[in-house]
């Protein structure tokens, strides 16, 4: 009797499912410490050729030490605010090395070069393998928060104390969800009408 209570409560597919969560995770965790490890020979690059961009270089290594300064535990995914913090601050740093790429473009003799072409391509093999590893997650945490808030596993839920845990989210949704402008006016070669 005891048997079939327990298998019914649903305490198992918890145990699963928060492995999974933990597993997701430490892969996202993975693939932000490759950035991160890619960088700085990033910056030394990009620092023999455009030494005058001293403001972007330091916003980008900023940016670096300041999301590899947060202690990303796996305890981070059931601390909504702690997750918050580190989702801000690995944006924060995407949108520092977008700047960086901006800036490159002006330096052709740059994106000649072969090691800033290969270290180009890893950052974005890198940033691809970011978002497969977060969309894993987000699926792993979906799973996890469907049985935590399903009945009966909902109370096994709260006995034993399995929270739903925090998701990636957007930060600012009506920024994204308005169509970029384009505009073409400007930029009329001569003779077009």
């Amino acid at each position: 009797m005891l048997a079939a209570t327990l298998s019914g409560c649903g305490y198992n597919d918890l145990q699963r499912a928060d492995e999974q969560v933990k597993a997701g995770w430490s892969e996202v965790l993975n693939q932000y410490q490759r950035r991160a490890d890619l960088i700085p020979n990033l910056v030394n690059t990009v620092k023999g050729y455009a030494s005058h961009e001293q403001e972007t270089l330091t916003a980008v290594v900023n940016a670096r030490a300041q999301a590899t300064g947060i202690n990303a535990t796996p305890e981070l995914v059931n601390d909504p605010e702690a997750f918050a913090k580190f989702d801000a601050a690995q944006q924060q740093l995407t949108s520092a090395l977008s700047r960086l790429m901006v800036v490159v473009e002006r330096y052709p003799d740059l994106k000649a070069n072969e090691n800033f072409r290969d270290l180009q391509a890893q950052l974005e093999g890198t940033e691809n393998r970011i978002t497969v590893a977060r969309n894993r997650y987000i699926k792993s945490v979906q799973d996890y928060n469907v049985i935590v808030r399903s009945f009966p596993s909902n109370l096994t839920a709260k006995a034993f104390g399995y929270p739903v845990k925090a998701n990636f989210s957007v930060a600012n949704e009506s920024a994204i969800s308005t169509p970029p402008t384009v505009d073409f006016g400007g930029n009329k070669p001569a003779g077009a009408r």
